[in-house]
């Protein structure tokens, strides 16, 4: 039996596991598919400690494959499936993966990277493609043939913890690994204490549904519904957002408890009233929201209409979920973000490595109570960055906390404008453009200025049927000037269709600014 999976299925045998756009799996179902994908990769030369890349959709196969290498010490990389051959390539080569599970959708894609990469090929020792109906292309198994080709389903011996290795977005340049010290070589016990401590802390119902509507590649989809799922919690996933279908689903289902992020939040409030009025939503104890900052009006329409259940968090790929805050704890501060109730301690730290003081801004900190530090895979140079002293690591947020623990964001460091030797900070710009009525998502970046070096530049993308033009800029101009000291109104405004948001929500910042400063003779 595989740790985590066998006592539910032993509880809940017949009942939904896991829930997709093709089908369900019962618990029963999953523990016998598990244990026989354990024997899989283990047959295939696998051992604890290796790793696998998962290049496929929101799927129940994939969250197979998680239950089974989590129990067989073995690590998996979640890939973004919209990554062209190059990204891919550079993933599966760095990484160093012995098996690749892709979709037959994304199968090409896959077999082009793999040729880019002949060691990567050449060293793999499983390549399976997931496909309902569909036939694996050349170089591929077919999973469910993999799945069959092992008759024993009882207990694997030996169970040691696996893991994921998420690579970072990569908006700042090549996406990198964030590595655990010790994945693989733990008990599977571990998983437990992991997945028990995940679920007291963001106060999730045991026995729960999550509603999983977001990618999996993104750290935070994958921790709100992997680790529920191995405490008892039914997951539904879809393979893209949809505001409408969202609100379907968790009505349908009775979801307990989901992950959105602010840009899904607003598309679901501007849908049709008459679709709004449908929605119950009487099931949902939690909905997490964090990866990106929540305009604050968003988030008070979000409270009125589905009620206290919203909740917010701070944290990153590399230290997990550092604050939290509840909604009247955020109707009471409504610029906080939480405070540090996990498992990891924030920490302000000024430019000298000095610890700051209550309401003093400065590089946020990250510390585990366990002990546990974080690297980058095959880049030394970008851990040492990152660190101050062993285990206390940034990602480059800024911010502060005040008296009572409550912290703050500012912004990312990388993200500051400095304009005639002042820093300007974005984030409180991109807040009081949100609240506007005719701005639907916007971005603050610094362009050059002969004079200044910067200065500050708006990209906004109007609510559609607005028309986009100096009227409208003059109008946010005199909004924001209601609102912000003059120096940091922006002193110009671009409009676009659509921004370069990724699945996750976060904004890619260098693709607007890089039309900016071609030709200058600094890049940002």
């Amino acid at each position: 039996m595989t740790l985590m999976i066998a006592p539910i299925a032993r509880r809940r045998g017949d009942a939904p596991a896991l829930i997709d756009e093709q089908g369900q799996r019962s618990w029963a179902e999953l523990e016998s598919r598990a244990n026989r994908l354990v024997r899989a990769l283990r047959a295939a030369g696998l051992a604890p400690g290796d790793r696998i890349a998962l290049f496929a959709g929101n799927s129940r196969a994939v969250f197979e494959l998680a239950a089974a290498a989590s129990h067989a010490g073995i690590s998996y990389v979640p890939v973004n499936w919209h990554l062209t051959v190059d990204e891919l390539a550079h993933v599966l080569a760095d990484s160093g993966a012995l098996g690749l599970f892709t979709d037959t959708r994304f199968a090409g894609v896959a077999a082009q990277a793999l040729a880019r990469v002949p060691a990567a090929g050449s060293r793999l020792a499983v390549c399976a493609a997931i496909g309902p109906g569909q036939p694996a292309p050349a170089g591929f198994q077919d999973f469910e043939a993999l799945v069959a080709s092992q008759a024993d389903d009882s207990d694997p011996p030996d169970q040691m913890q696996g893991g994921p290795m998420f690579y970072t977005s990569g908006t700042t340049g090549r996406p990198k690994g964030v590595v655990r010290p010790g994945a693989g070589l733990q008990p599977a016990e571990g998983l437990r204490l992991l997945a028990e401590g995940l679920m007291g802390s963001l106060e999730l119902p045991p026995d729960g549904t999550t509603l999983l509507c977001g990618p999996y590649y993104h750290s935070a989809q994958f921790g709100w519904s992997f680790y529920p799922m191995l405490m008892g919690s039914t997951v539904v996933m879809s393979q893209r957002f949809d505001a409408q279908q969202t609100l379907e689903l968790i009505d349908a289902h009775r979801v307990t408890n989901v992950h959105l992020v602010p840009t899904q939040f607003i598309r679901q409030l501007r849908l049709p009233p008459e679709v709004k009025s449908r929605f119950d939503g009487s099931s949902l104890v939690r909905v997490w929201h964090g990866a990106a900052p929540c305009p604050p009006q968003v988030k008070r329409e979000m409270i009125d209409w589905w009620g206290p259940c919203i909740h917010e968090y701070y944290g990153s790929t590399e230290g997990s979920v550092v604050t939290g805050i509840s909604s009247q704890e955020w109707l009471e501060r409504p610029a906080s973000v939480g405070r540090a109730t996990f498992q990891t301690d924030a920490i302000i730290l000024r430019d000298d490595g000095s610890e700051a003081a209550p309401g003093e801004q400065g590089t946020i900190y990250m510390r585990s109570r366990r002990g546990i530090d974080v690297a980058y895979h095959n880049d030394p140079d970008k851990t040492a960055e990152a660190h101050r002293g062993a285990g206390l690591f940034t990602t480059g947020d800024v911010g502060w906390i005040d008296a009572e623990g409550y912290l703050y964001l500012t912004d990312r460091k990388i993200d500051m404008i400095i304009s005639g030797g002042v820093n300007i900070y974005p984030a409180e710009i991109e807040a009081a453009l949100a609240s506007h009525p005719q701005v639907q998502d916007v971005a603050v970046i610094g362009v050059p200025h002969a004079e200044f070096g910067e200065e500050v530049k708006a990209v906004v993308q109007p609510v559609p049927g607005t028309e986009a033009g100096p009227a409208l800029a003059e109008a946010l101009e005199r909004h924001c000037r209601a609102a912000l000291a003059g120096y940091k109104v922006p002193r110009s405004f671009d409009f676009r269709d659509e921004m370069p948001r990724t699945e996750t929500g976060k904004l890619q910042k260098r693709l607007l600014r890089d039309a900016y400063w071609q030709g200058a003779q600094r890049r940002i």
